[in-house]
C-alpha cells in the first residue's frame, strides 16, 4: 500500500505549494494537523488555497491534499506528479479540455493513458473532438495549464471521467494549481462535477 512521504519533516515544501499567508490560516484552522504526509481538510477554514478546494469544503466532501515540489521547467505535469508522490499512474488522473463540435468539454483520464478524442466526442453526444487551445482551457477553467482542476472551474463544462476510476477507492486530480493534488473518492468527483463515466482512455 502506498505510504505518502512525511512532510512534517519538510514543512517548507508545503509553503512552496500554497501561498504562505493562506497556508498559515489554513494550518491554524485544521482540527487534525498532518496525517501521513498529507493535509486533511477541516469542515471550516478561513481561506481555501484554490477554488477547487473551496468547492469541496462547501460540499462537505472528504479529501486529502498532497503538496509536492513543482519544477517550473517541467512540461509533463502528470508524470511529475506520479514521480514526486510515488502514486500509481493509473490512479492519478489528468484533466484535459477538448472541443467537441465547437463546444468545450472536460475529459478526465489516468496519467498512464491518453485521451481518446473519438470516444470523448461520442460520450459527450457529439461527432468530432479536438484538443482545446491552451488559452481557451485556461480562460474557461480559471486555472493555469498544468494546474487545471475539474473542480471549482470558472465555467461548468460537460465532464466525462474514464470509467477506470471506479476500480479505486480514491483517485487523485489537480487541486487547482501546479504543485498541489487532491485525493478523493471517484464517486464524490462524479457528483461534484456532474460527470458521466465512459471509456475515454487509450494506451
Amino acid at each position: 500500500m502506498y505510504e505518502p512521504p512525511d512532510i512534517r519533516e519538510h514543512p517548507g515544501d508545503v509553503v512552496d505549494c500554497l501561498a504562505e499567508h493562506r497556508f498559515r490560516a489554513f494550518r491554524a484552522a485544521l482540527p487534525m494537523a498532518w496525517t501521513a504526509g498529507a493535509v486533511r481538510y477541516p469542515l471550516r477554514m478561513p481561506a481555501a488555497p484554490t477554488p477547487a478546494i473551496a468547492a469541496l469544503i462547501r460540499a462537505k466532501i472528504a479529501f486529502t491534499l498532497h503538496p509536492y515540489h513543482h519544477d517550473p521547467a517541467a512540461t509533463a505535469f502528470g508524470d511529475e506528479v506520479v514521480t514526486a508522490l510515488g502514486w500509481d499512474p493509473r490512479q492519478v488522473f489528468k484533466t484535459l479540455v477538448a472541443s467537441v463540435d465547437g463546444a468545450l468539454v472536460v475529459g478526465i483520464v489516468p496519467v498512464a493513458a491518453h485521451l481518446d478524442l473519438k470516444a470523448l466526442a461520442a460520450a459527450a453526444g457529439g461527432k468530432k473532438a479536438s484538443m482545446a487551445k491552451v488559452a481557451d482551457a485556461e480562460r474557461s477553467s480559471g486555472y493555469v495549464a498544468g494546474g487545471i482542476s475539474p473542480l471549482g472551474q470558472r465555467k461548468a463544462l460537460p465532464t466525462v471521467i474514464d470509467s477506470s476510476a471506479e476500480q479505486f477507492q480514491t483517485i487523485m486530480v489537480s487541486a487547482g494549481k501546479r504543485g498541489l493534488q487532491v485525493e478523493l473518492a471517484p464517486t464524490d468527483l462524479i457528483v461534484q462535477c456532474r460527470a458521466r463515466l465512459a471509456v475515454i482512455a487509450a494506451d
